[in-house]
């Protein structure tokens, strides 16, 4: 059994078609086709229902996947220790990020990165938090950034590493003389700018609201909180996101913030990796800055001013 021949494997279970599968691993065709045939000879089990195109994995093929991504991630894994003993931690890191946590995996990765210079982070930001768990699970993603709460960990690490707040952020001459706290009935009087329903940020919304019978119909819904930023930028509306945006992003001229309480609405975010053992150097050493970058803290000391 070759190395090569579990790489085409799992290529072509992850592209689900051979022409883009060869393609993926700079092969032809009909190499990554033969590959897998020998593969599928050795193992003496089918791996691949085959016709006039790909028709998916057969039984075998769909638990047998499972172990060929295992036994990559594995040799990946023995690799970095063997060059970390030799130059030092090196490789490449694939960190899935939901798009709520954009704004802070700097806190996470920039650390990361002075410590180990020679590794390289590849990103991918656009990720709902269970699309992140399947893939770490197959081995496709090193680590994550996703919301814990509600979701099925049971079987990975998961190491906190904040709290997310969301607050109100309206131009003054919408709230004029209230004070640095809002009901949430007098939210609900204000043109309110919302992420799109079924937009995690959204469901936060929704749900402690739904605690006092009360229902949220915005006027607009994006799926960009750089776009409700710029809409509170005209000072005609007023919207709800994370107050970690703020930080990063700085509120728009002549707007302020404004906290919602009871209830207030707030998320654990957290880090999670494979729990497979010992696992790769290169996500201990992730979770290592992880626990040692006090990303709640800074946070935490992080002051919101109530005008700009």
């Amino acid at each position: 059994m070759l190395f090569r021949q579990l790489e085409y494997f799992v290529a072509l279970a992850r592209e689900r078609h051979f022409a883009r599968a060869a393609s993926a691993c700079y092969v032809s065709q009909p190499a990554l086709s033969e590959a897998i045939r020998k593969l599928e000879h050795e193992l003496n089990v089918p791996l691949v229902q085959r016709g006039r195109a790909f028709e998916g994995l057969t039984a075998e093929g769909e638990r047998l996947v499972w172990w060929a991504r295992r036994i990559l991630a594995d040799h990946d894994a023995l690799k970095q220790e063997v060059t970390a003993l030799q130059t030092g931690l090196t490789g490449d890191l694939r960190l899935g990020v939901i798009p709520a946590a954009s704004s802070t995996v700097a806190l996470l990765t920039d650390p990361f990165c002075a410590e180990h210079p020679l590794v390289r982070v590849h990103l991918e930001t656009s990720l709902r938090s269970a699309e992140i768990l399947d893939r770490v699970r197959r081995f496709e993603l090193d680590a994550g950034v996703i919301y814990p709460d509600g979701e099925n960990t049971a079987d990975l690490l998961v190491a906190p590493l904040y709290k997310e707040r969301q607050v109100l952020i309206a131009g003054n001459g919408l709230i004029h003389g209230q004070s640095d706290t809002i009901s949430w009935s007098d939210a609900l009087e204000l043109p309110m700018c919302l992420l799109n329903k079924g937009m995690r940020g959204r469901q936060l919304i929704d749900d402690a609201l739904a605690t006092q019978d009360l229902v949220m119909t915005p006027q607009l819904e994006t799926d960009s909180i750089v776009a409700l930023l710029a809409h509170v930028g005209t000072g005609r509306w007023v919207s709800i996101v994370p107050q970690t945006w703020i930080r990063t992003l700085r509120l728009p001229a002549g707007a302020s913030v404004l906290s919602l309480d009871s209830p207030p609405i707030t998320a654990r975010i957290a880090l999670v990796t494979n729990a497979v053992e010992p696992g790769s150097m290169l996500t201990r050493a992730l979770v290592h800055t992880a626990q040692n970058a006090d990303i709640n803290d800074a946070l935490d000391g992080t002051s919101t001013p109530m005008e700009s």
